[in-house]
C-alpha cells in the first residue's frame, strides 16, 4: 500500500522520510466499492482528494443540455477531478462510477490545506496537474477546425476527452451531431460508416463506441 500511494500522481518524488511523516498525520479513509457502485456523483461538492489505488472507473460527463455524454475509463492510480478543489465551481462535473471493484483513499481539502501545502514537491504536483489542465483546454479553443467532415467528428470527439487514448463512448443522437459540428444528419451518417468501416469506431443506436481514441489523431 505504501508503494502504491507512492505511485499517486500528487505525491510522486516525494521524498520517504517525508512520506512517512505525513502518513503519521493524515487520516487515510480506505474503502473498497463493487462494480456498478457510483464514487462520485455531478454536482456533488467537492471537499476532499479522492485518489482510485486499483480497478478501473468509468467517468461519464454530459453537456449542458444533456443533448449528449462522454464516457471515459480510467485504470488506477488515477485522481478525481483535483481541480474541483478550489476555485469558483468547487463541485464534481462529472460522475465516476466503479467499472471493476476499486479501492479508493480519501484525503480532506483541509489536510491538503493545512499540511501537504507545506511540501513543495506536492504543490509541485499540483500546481502541473492544474496548469497542464488549462493549457490543454486553451489549446483546444484555439485549434484550426479541420475542413473535412471525418475530421471534424474526430476533432469533436478529443476535444471533449481528458486522455486522447484508451476507449470512449458517446451518447448522442445522429442529428444532435450533425447540428454540433454543422453538417447535414446524411452527410455525417456517410461519414461515420465511414470510419466504422476503418475500425475507428463502433455504431450502435445513439451511441458511438471509440475503441481507441488515439487512432483518432491525424
Amino acid at each position: 500500500m505504501y508503494d502504491t500511494l507512492l505511485q499517486l500522481p500528487l505525491f510522486q518524488g516525494l521524498a520517504h522520510e517525508d512520506f512517512t511523516s505525513i502518513l503519521g498525520k493524515v487520516k487515510l479513509h480506505f474503502t473498497k466499492h463493487r462494480a456498478g457502485d457510483v464514487l462520485v456523483k455531478k454536482g456533488a461538492a467537492c471537499g476532499q482528494l479522492v485518489f482510485i489505488l486499483n480497478g478501473e472507473i468509468a467517468s461519464s460527463t454530459s453537456s449542458t443540455d444533456n443533448s449528449y455524454t462522454f464516457t471515459e475509463f480510467f485504470q488506477a492510480p488515477y485522481l478525481i477531478e483535483p481541480q474541483a478543489l478550489f476555485g469558483m465551481n468547487t463541485c464534481y462535473v462529472s460522475t465516476h462510477v466503479a467499472r471493476t471493484e476499486v479501492r479508493i483513499v480519501t484525503i480532506s481539502k483541509a489536510f491538503v490545506m493545512n499540511d501537504l501545502f507545506r511540501y513543495e514537491i506536492f504543490r509541485l504536483n499540483y500546481m502541473n496537474i492544474i496548469s497542464n489542465r488549462a493549457q490543454t483546454c486553451y489549446n483546444r479553443l484555439w485549434a484550426k477546425v479541420p475542413d473535412k467532415l471525418e475530421a471534424r467528428i474526430a476533432n469533436f470527439i478529443l476535444s471533449h476527452i481528458e486522455r486522447p487514448s484508451g476507449e470512449k463512448i458517446l451518447k448522442i443522437k445522429m442529428e444532435e451531431l450533425a447540428d454540433t459540428i454543422n453538417d447535414t444528419r446524411l452527410s455525417v451518417s456517410k461519414a461515420l460508416n465511414g470510419m466504422q468501416e476503418e475500425g475507428l469506431l463502433t455504431l450502435h443506436r445513439g451511441e458511438i463506441v471509440i475503441p481507441d481514441a488515439e487512432r483518432l489523431i491525424e
